[in-house]
């Protein structure tokens, strides 16, 4: 089915629509002009919602264009996936978990961006009174800001942001602990589905 789109190129939730051709070239149909994955790459760390789809077929490309930028940052240099990491996520492809294991990537990586924001609202507290505390703040900021455009490029994570936040526990007063704690329970559970447990 066609996704209906406003004037400017955008469907109507306001996602800008990129079509792909046969050419390998990306159309961004807000912009009336040719795009490349760095360009896309720049739209998901400002925040830009876009869908791909297919120019001939309508098919949806987004997850395989996102999933081609990340190929693309790792190829040249910007490794952020460690190598177990990967062999572990290979490893769960046909695997009976499979059909959970997004659902614990975006838990997990909600749960870090949250403890990344606490960690950085610590942080400007204790620095707020110290000399220099200007620059610091700013520098934390900007950090944040970096890693929050990084989760962003991780596919599946637009959904990530509406789930309901966790409740909070005396353990937010330290927030790796707290982290690894929830790690643990999920990576209980998902050995559990997978029979190990």
């Amino acid at each position: 089915m066609a996704e209906k789109k406003t004037p400017e190129g955008k469907a109507e939730d306001g996602v800008v629509i990129i079509k792909k051709y046969a050419n390998r070239r990306l159309y961004n149909t807000a912009t009336s002009a040719y795009v490349t994955l760095d360009d896309l790459a720049r739209m998901v760390r400002d925040g830009i919602e876009f869908q791909v789809f297919d120019a001939k077929s309508n098919e949806d490309l987004t997850r395989q264009i996102l999933t081609q930028i990340i190929f693309e940052e790792e190829s040249r240099g910007e490794a952020l996936l460690p190598v177990q990491f990967l062999r572990q996520l290979i490893g769960f492809y046909g695997n009976p978990v499979q059909g959970v294991l997004p659902s614990y990537l975006e838990m997990s990586l909600e749960n870090f961006t949250r403890q990344q924001e606490q960690f950085r609202d610590q942080m400007s507290r204790t620095f707020a009174a110290a000399p220099g505390a200007g620059l610091m703040d700013e520098a934390i900021k900007r950090n944040m800001a970096m890693f929050e455009q990084a989760m962003r490029m991780w596919p599946g994570m637009a959904g990530a942001a509406s789930k309901p936040e966790a409740p909070k526990t005396e353990a937010t007063a330290d927030p790796l602990e707290a982290m690894r704690r929830q790690m643990d329970e999920m990576r209980a559970q998902i050995d559990r589905l997978a029979g190990k447990g």
